[in-house]
């Protein structure tokens, strides 16, 4: 065998080994990976389940609103005043859910929605869920930690600081927040916001997409 074929077999050794290596860990990723539970009916995750945190909840509601967001998109942080409005509208006859869906690109987006589930376990999620994003615009896009941040909103909205955290340090809290993003994962959600009225996607090129889609809805 002439060097030139032993050089030849050596480097299509080491291609071999290294294709293995990343299918081994695709292999080990994918058996890590939190799986969403589905929907039997569907085959896909609900877009609500009983535990899903609703902004309002109408006795009589027959249309059902649901936004899979993340507190620091800016896509969200402009959509929050118009749904704000429609909420103002329509929250007697429309049942207004929110379900966390931080995307892993945004360094803060999984600290502020632990600290909304935070609030929610003193019963102030909507108080926490506009403060975020009110602020949106002094802590978004920070590459550190704005958790202390987030505690500070924690104080002034009046929550029992020892709670708060250790609701914060519990795993369940960010387990919690993940089941909404396993969700989102299983309906096919890639960015924020998505939005769905009474499971139907809503495809938005404006925000009068959201009012027409909650409108028709009613309407039928």
């Amino acid at each position: 065998m002439n060097t030139n074929t032993k050089v030849a077999l050596g480097f299509t050794a080491v291609v071999i080994l290294i294709v293995l290596a990343f299918i081994t860990v695709a292999i080990i990723q994918a058996q890590n990976r939190p799986q969403a539970i589905p929907d039997p009916t569907t085959g896909l995750a609900p877009t609500v389940r009983e535990d899903s945190h609703r902004l309002t909840n109408p006795e009589s509601s027959t249309v059902t609103f649901v936004e899979f967001l993340d507190f620091e998109c800016e896509a969200c942080g402009a959509a929050f005043p118009y749904v704000e409005q429609l909420r103002a509208e329509y929250g007697d006859r429309v049942t207004f859910v929110m379900r966390y869906f931080p995307l892993p690109s945004h360094f803060n987006s999984t600290n502020a929605a632990v600290a909304a589930e935070a609030a929610a376990r003193q019963g102030q999620l909507e108080a926490m869920y506009q403060k975020l994003f009110e602020s949106q615009s002094e802590w978004g896009e920070k590459q550190d930690s704005q958790a202390p941040l987030f505690r500070t909103y924690a104080e002034e909205l009046g929550l029992v600081m020892g709670q708060y955290d250790a609701d914060i340090a519990d795993p369940s809290t960010l387990e919690r927040v993940k089941s909404d993003f396993d969700d989102g994962v299983a309906l096919g959600v890639a960015s924020t916001p998505t939005m769905y009225v009474n499971d139907v996607l809503v495809e938005l090129t404006s925000f009068e997409d959201i009012r027409t889609a909650v409108e028709n809805a009613l309407a039928e």
